[in-house]
């Protein structure tokens, strides 16, 4: 090379590999694929084949992304048939808060008096709809929700919670919104999932709750959303008041 001329160095380029799109990006894809094709809940979803190729995307990235998706219940895997769209349930929600409630003795007590708190905003907030909406046979079904508490708490008959759930349940369906039944839905699982590990409630509480539930009822069937809300508040008023002495005495 002559003097003064300057070297010229030859880069070689690097082999162009394609890149693979995160996690993240995988799983807003499938949920971008549901929304763009509207697809309902037990809708079947490509194959993981077919995925891979539309998103550009490894078969270990897509399972990953499902994985990640059926815990949340956007997508539920049936063995030995394929994927489909999940029941969109907030069964994560529900997992999260009740190991939140668990895990920590400074924390349960707040869980359970934030979900008491939600639920009495649902349903003192929707008096008048709720009194207006609820027919004769759902008022009987209430009724027969109260009874079926009545013989659970004489120890006569089974399902104490169950029926104290189901009347709630029922309050609230003459709404006729999903979201609010989910979510109503959700936060009662985790009172029940907790609850008993904070050693609040006894029999004695079992009756004022009847007794409480029976005077809503009452309230429908006059038609008094005052009073319906007035009943709510005598009924989840007590329950607060339980919680602040379990946690005193903690």
């Amino acid at each position: 090379m002559a003097v003064g001329q300057r070297a010229v160095r030859h880069s070689v380029p690097e082999p162009k590999t394609a890149r693979q799109p995160l996690r993240q990006e995988v799983v807003d894809g499938i949920k971008s694929y549901i929304l763009r094709n509207e697809l309902r809940p037990g809708d079947p979803l490509p194959t993981e084949p077919a995925l891979c190729e539309a998103l550009g995307a490894s078969r270990s990235s897509v399972r990953e992304a499902i994985r990640i998706l059926t815990a949340l219940d956007i997508v539920e895997v049936r063995h030995g048939h394929g994927t489909y769209v999940g029941r969109l349930s907030l069964s994560a929600l529900v997992e999260s808060l009740t190991f939140r409630g668990l895990l920590s003795p400074d924390d349960d007590f707040q869980v359970m008096s934030d979900l008491i708190e939600v639920r009495e905003l649902f349903e003192r907030g929707m008096a008048e709809r709720l009194v207006s909406s609820l027919d004769e046979e759902q008022i009987d079904r209430l009724a027969a929700h109260v009874d079926e508490m009545r013989r659970a708490g004489a120890g006569e008959g089974h399902g104490f919670v169950e029926a104290d759930r189901a009347f709630h349940t029922l309050l609230l369906a003459p709404l006729g919104n999903d979201l609010i039944g989910q979510l109503s839905t959700a936060f009662w699982d985790v009172y029940v999932i907790v609850a008993p590990h904070l050693d609040v409630f006894t029999s004695e509480h079992e009756a004022a709750t009847i007794t409480n539930h029976q005077r809503i009822v009452d309230a429908v069937r006059d038609r008094d959303p005052a009073e319906f809300a007035a009943a709510l508040a005598e009924h989840y008023a007590p329950v607060r008041r339980r919680i602040e002495e379990a946690r005193a005495r903690r």
